[in-house]
């Protein structure tokens, strides 16, 4: 290694990490990240959202060519999966987003220091194989997240997977369990049920997608019904037996009650994440934990040790690959003196099932706990031409304003392309829109937009093709 010193010293090559990295470089610092994977990009450019979408967009194009073609006067026969050609359309597209953050370093003159890091001191680095680096300025710990285990049930990656092995399955199960009801387990549930798997989620609570809108939660519950999956909520796992021929799971009522058994060919463990720390060598240097394991920062995420920072995954805050980006541009612009900011309470949430769901802002239920007086506007896809064309009219767009300033406070979307849409609304919360803002400006027609525009008209009764 030709240099030692540098300015920022990032931890971790995920979103958050090298973006940090990028755009520290950008503003004039030297700066080096330390990633210990083979590829930059880290879990979601690598065993993520990329290669994950990637089969989503796949699977979708085979259900589709297999089923859904004949309604737009397309006659199509034979259509066969190649699941190995469609496992290496995913490494493909994986290996050129991971190549081109590769690119980017080298553009920027970042050093990629390929090893695992450990923080020894305030402001120095061990990297292993690689060496001793000093920070002058920042150190910033941006490592992510990894699969949070389920106690008694281990994954083998074979026949009970984590999202990384529900992503390389070598064959589709007949039979595929999917242990929690959030956003991984009911995309990649999503994926193999496409290509023929019978899904089955067991649930703890007592509706999927808890974190979002309970009428998001019990529409996308239908739907997917209707796609074939079955649930089980308010439902644990106590247990797995792996057979010769699968895996026997004990399940029982999450309030307690009989045992019953369920029979998968594999299994799918989707609880969600938790912060990666190990190994950071934090404790040595006294840096600050919350109860769940996650790094305690204040406003400018600053660690409680001088020179040491810390973004993404690995903080306070909702696991997505877009806040931890924001983060570490906002960090790194703090770093060169400038405003850097994160808007937290507008951070989009979306789901890449179809149809997709999108969220942006307060749900009804978060306004109805804090007692605020609000107004509800809701349009569904039915009612929407460029829907009905393209045969993708299942969802609704609602949106929730302030019942006094008319403020959006909340906007909660299933349906086609709904992830592409909840831009507009987040740049319109952004600039504190009313609904009328968004009711008076003009959408294009035919779009799917208009939705949108006559969900904000609802707000005020006053919704122009329903």
């Amino acid at each position: 290694m030709a240099e030692s010193t540098f300015d920022v010293v990032v931890v971790g090559g995920g979103p958050g990490g090298y973006v940090c990295a990028i755009r520290a470089a950008q503003l004039g610092f030297k700066v080096a990240c330390v990633e210990k994977r083979s590829a930059l990009g880290g879990t979601c450019l690598n065993v993520g959202c990329i290669p994950s979408k990637a089969l989503l967009a796949a699977s979708e194009k085979y259900e589709e060519a297999k089923h859904g073609l004949a309604k737009f006067g397309i006659k199509v026969g034979g259509v066969e999966l190649d699941l190995p050609g469609m496992l290496s359309h995913k490494d493909k597209v994986v290996k050129e987003n991971t190549g081109g953050i590769e690119f980017l370093f080298k553009k920027n003159k970042i050093a990629w220091l390929k090893g695992a890091g450990r923080i020894t001191a305030p402001n120095t680095v061990e990297v292993e194989g690689v060496g001793t680096v000093t920070a002058s300025k920042a150190i910033v710990i941006a490592t992510g997240s990894e699969v949070t285990p389920l106690p008694g049930i281990e994954i083998d990656e074979q026949k009970i997977v984590s999202s990384t092995g529900a992503l390389d399955l070598p064959e589709v199960p007949k039979r595929l369990v999917v242990i929690g009801g959030g956003v991984i387990g009911l995309e990649l549930g999503s994926v193999w049920g496409r290509l023929g798997a019978q899904v089955t989620v067991v649930e703890f609570l007592d509706r999927i997608l808890p974190t979002m809108d309970g009428e998001v939660s019990k529409q996308m519950q239908r739907i997917l019904g209707k796609q074939g999956m079955t649930f089980k909520l308010g439902s644990k796992v106590t247990g797995a037996k792996v057979t010769n021929t699968g895996v026997t799971l004990s399940v029982e009522p999450a309030a307690g009650g009989t045992a019953e058994e369920i029979e998968a060919d594999v299994v799918l463990v989707a609880i969600g994440r938790r912060a990666f720390t190990n190994g950071l060598g934090l404790d040595t240097v006294g840096v600050e934990m919350d109860n769940r394991g996650r790094v305690k920062i204040g406003k400018h995420f600053e660690t409680n040790v001088p020179g040491i920072y810390a973004i993404g995954d690995v903080v306070e805050g909702p696991m997505l690959a877009h806040k931890a980006e924001e983060e570490g541009v906002a960090l790194a612009e703090l770093l060169a003196g400038q405003a850097g900011h994160v808007n937290h309470d507008l951070v989009p949430g979306v789901v890449y099932t179809w149809p997709e769901v999108a969220a942006v802002g307060k749900t009804e239920e978060e306004l109805k706990a804090t007692g605020v007086a609000y107004k509800a506007g809701k349009f569904p896809f039915t009612a929407n031409g460029r829907a009905r064309a393209s045969g993708t009219t299942d969802g609704f767009v609602k949106i929730l304003a302030d019942a006094r300033t008319d403020k959006v406070l909340g906007v909660h979307m299933v349906g086609p392309n709904v992830s592409e849409m909840v831009g507009e609304l987040a740049v319109a919360m952004e600039f504190s829109a009313s609904a009328e803002d968004i009711a008076r400006t003009c959408h294009a027609h035919p779009t799917l937009s208009e939705v949108t525009k006559e969900a904000a008209l609802a707000v005020d009764g006053r919704a122009l093709h329903i």
